[in-house]
């Protein structure tokens, strides 16, 4: 799965990154080295401007992590969907809507996994290593998601702050050949498949999970301190390699 990420870039970088047309971004999005479930993430779609109808325009938003369905009661049900499994988000009813028409990348910076390695001596208890898997060179992970809109009944449809903007990380079986973390992994996608992932239109379902690739594939792995474990702990030493008996920063391949 994918717990926790890291968002350091700011709108500016990704909107020439991944090449956006407006930025729809009103206040500050400062740095954040341990993004949580239900955190404000930045997120890049495809939307039909309402100045243009029939054009296309990507555009760069806020967004809430933890996808609220369009048809939900309580919003606080976005608190338990983090994470979308590729294998059957397409057939889900909380994520089939979202699939077929408001596919969305969420840009990271990298993200943290936790593996529990073998007691070292006998009787001793196992603690879980945190490690935060990213890209050599800095560059920002296209990772996959989905996103929603949700009204809220007690304000009226022209309330700016009646439509709670949402999303989920889209996730896949993990191919760490070097010694696997986690059995699950965020999927990204490349940059010649944007457009497709991003039309704002049903695509053929095994065409679009065909596109994606692990976001393992390729990384860096670095084992960091248990301070990211707490979500109150936020900073850039938050992804600095440990030294000591910890294992050393390693690639997958």
């Amino acid at each position: 799965m994918c717990g926790r990420y890291v968002a350091v870039h700011t709108p500016q970088q990704l909107a020439e990154e991944f090449g956006v047309d407006r930025v729809v971004v009103d206040a500050p999005v400062e740095p954040d080295y341990n993004v949580a479930p239900t955190k404000p993430v930045l997120g890049v779609m495809a939307r039909e401007p309402r100045e243009r109808p029939g054009a296309r325009q990507r555009q760069l938003r806020v967004l809430h992590w933890g996808l609220v369905p369009s048809w939900a009661k309580d919003p606080s049900i976005g608190s338990r969907l983090i994470n979308a499994r590729i294998e059957t988000a397409a057939d889900k009813p909380s994520f089939r809507q979202a699939f077929a028409k408001r596919r969305c990348i969420l840009p990271a910076s990298g993200y943290y996994e936790w593996d529990k390695p073998p007691a070292r001596e006998k009787g001793g208890a196992a603690r879980k290593q945190p490690y935060f898997i990213h890209r050599a060179d800095g560059a920002p992970l296209a990772m996959a998601g989905l996103y929603e809109l949700w009204r809220d009944p007690e304000r009226t449809r022209d309330d700016p702050e009646a439509w709670h903007w949402t999303c989920v990380v889209l996730t896949t079986q993990a191919t760490d050949e070097v010694g696997r973390i986690h059995d699950r992994a965020p999927l990204i996608v490349p940059a010649e498949g944007y457009d497709a992932w991003l039309a704002p239109e049903p695509g053929d379902a095994d065409d679009l999970r065909a596109m994606l690739v692990p976001a393992t594939l390729g990384m860096q792995v670095d084992p960091v301190s248990t301070e990211v474990n707490n979500v109150r702990n936020n900073g850039p030493d938050l992804i600095r390699p440990v030294p000591g008996d910890h294992e050393e920063p390693r690639e997958l391949r």
